[in-house]
């Protein structure tokens, strides 16, 4: 078995182990100075309840087993989520938690990217000022990253203003909802917004179903039943429910202005002042009005230089918990590492795992493997 680890030479034993220690050693100091306590989530984890929490790319690469006892489960393949499991099952909030092991994801044929790496990281619980508690992890993971902070590039972005444009659609809540449901899949997400705008024609079957729907009840349920016996799970009901659904849909279109402002809005990129400029300007029906002072809060909550932080509005669109406040740290001089840090809030996961309520929530990782690696210590 190789002594290497994930873009470390060497890091599993001798010097380069002791390097690798050394350096989780400090950053987890700078998490305990916080105030945050330690936690050591089992690395299987039941893979049902949890699986669907994650973006499509971690589901794709999850590692699966099946336990006689257990049922189905899985190797963690990041902290965030077990770490909230643990909280669930006697935490109380506030809380702030820190942790550090080994994650696990697969791999396509012939990648190197690791299929086991180290996570280090921070989450804050239930604090009552989420704008300085997103500050507050913004900063810790920043001081994590050691002298590599000085170097490395930064990005910023926030999900609820992204939340805040869908909502502010003069649209169906059902079409919001489809918006809402594939926001982390931009491809998907556009051609679902698209597909308001400009209507397809519609097959020779749903034409039909249409018209028939468009008919009245009797003549709807008269149709549905010359069909035949439906094929798959879907009871009666729900086929005529779709069907008035579409019915409505045909005659409605979403106006080309409104899907321009919406992509216009996930659009804006720039220093972090001028995105909020622009963003503000693009606020003609002030539905983003409380995304962005909160984005401001958090501005001023960050400090000096903050006004210059790199955002875009589409950033975090990828793991599929995050919700508000996300960011990531990269080594710009060593395009052959992956992120050495980031992290986001994701208030709504806790409603999702069971909280009564969202509880909100943020926090970030720490690659240490990659970090040593950026910082010469190969």
């Amino acid at each position: 078995m190789s002594a290497d680890r994930a873009y470390l030479t060497g890091g599993r034993m001798g010097d380069g182990l002791a390097r690798l220690a050394a350096e989780i050693a400090r950053i987890d100091a700078g998490f305990a100075d916080a105030g945050a306590q330690a936690v050591e989530p089992a690395a299987l984890q039941p893979s049902g309840p949890l699986l669907g929490l994650y973006g499509e790319d971690i589901r794709a690469r999850a590692f699966v087993t099946t336990d006689p006892v257990e049922g189905e489960l899985m190797l963690r393949p990041d902290f965030t989520v077990p770490v909230l499991r643990l909280h669930m099952q006697g935490g109380a909030a506030p809380a702030r938690y820190r942790y550090c092991g080994p994650v696990y994801r697969r791999q396509e044929p012939g990648s190197a990217r690791p299929t086991e790496y180290l996570q280090a990281g921070v989450e804050i619980l239930g604090e009552a000022d989420p704008v300085a508690a997103d500050a507050e992890v913004f900063a810790l993971i920043r001081e994590a990253l050691g002298e590599v902070a000085e170097t490395a590039a930064v990005r910023t972005g926030d999900l609820s203003i992204a939340f805040a444009a869908v909502a502010g659609l003069e649209a169906p809540e059902r079409w919001k909802a489809a918006l809402r449901r594939h926001l982390w899949r931009p491809a998907k997400f556009r051609a679902v917004l698209e597909g308001f705008g400009e209507r397809p024609a519609p097959t020779p079957a749903r034409a039909a179903l249409v018209a028939a729907a468009n008919q009245g009840e009797d003549a709807l349920r008269a149709h549905v039943r010359a069909l035949g016996p439906l094929h798959g799970a879907r009871p009666f009901e729900d086929v005529l429910a779709r069907a008035r659904e579409l019915a409505q849909d045909a005659r409605m279109t979403l106006p080309r202005g409104q899907i321009d402002w919406l992509e216009a809005v996930l659009a804006v990129k720039g220093p972090s002042a001028e995105a909020l400029e622009a963003l503000r300007a693009l606020d003609v029906n002030a539905a983003l009005r409380p995304a962005l002072d909160r984005m401001a809060r958090r501005l001023d909550a960050l400090g000096p230089g903050a006004e210059t932080l790199p955002f875009d509005a589409s950033f975090g669109r990828g793991l599929e918990y995050y919700d508000g406040f996300t960011f990531e740290f990269s080594a710009p001089d060593r395009p052959g590492l992956p992120p050495l840090a980031g992290g986001g809030r994701y208030d709504a996961l806790t409603s999702r795992l069971g909280f009564v309520g969202a509880l909100p929530a943020v926090g970030g990782i720490v690659r240490p493997e990659a970090l040593l690696a950026a910082s010469g210590g190969v």
